[in-house]
């Protein structure tokens, strides 16, 4: 089971509730607010805990998560650069957990690329075989 614990800092339901006053704000504003008569969806009330209880009950994870595993070598990184679980032995993460950001495309192609460092990296290569192939015939 996966604890994401959304909305457990104050930062993050401050930053939620300016954010759904702020497309309320655009939903009103012209040209939108012509083509608009009523929200589709809405807290059922205008204060702060209104606004977060309607996050929580409708609210949901889009697309696919990325960022939950800090690489680095600082004491926040939960692996380091060779994708090695800090404090465990022989335990790897490869997937889209370890990416900064999310991708502007799919994370399906970033997701491969880091898979297939992470396999240079175990194998201990320094280039893909496409590159050295390249390399020898240059």
């Amino acid at each position: 089971m996966i604890l994401h614990n959304y909305l457990a800092e104050e930062d993050d339901r401050r930053s939620l509730v300016e954010g759904v006053r702020l497309c309320e704000q655009i939903a009103h504003t012209e040209p939108l607010a012509r083509h608009s008569q009523r929200a589709l969806f809405a807290p059922g009330g205008d204060g702060d805990e209104e606004i977060l209880a309607y996050a929580r009950a409708t609210m949901q994870t889009l697309y696919h998560p990325v960022g939950t595993c800090k690489m680095g070598r600082d004491a926040m990184a939960v692996v380091d650069p060779d994708l090695r679980v800090r404090g465990l032995d022989s335990l790897r993460v490869v997937d889209a957990s370890v990416m900064p950001t999310v991708p502007r495309g799919n994370t399906n192609a970033p997701t491969i690329a880091v898979a297939e460092k992470a396999a240079d990296i175990i194998r201990e290569r320094t280039s893909t075989p496409a590159a050295t192939a390249t390399a020898a015939i240059a």
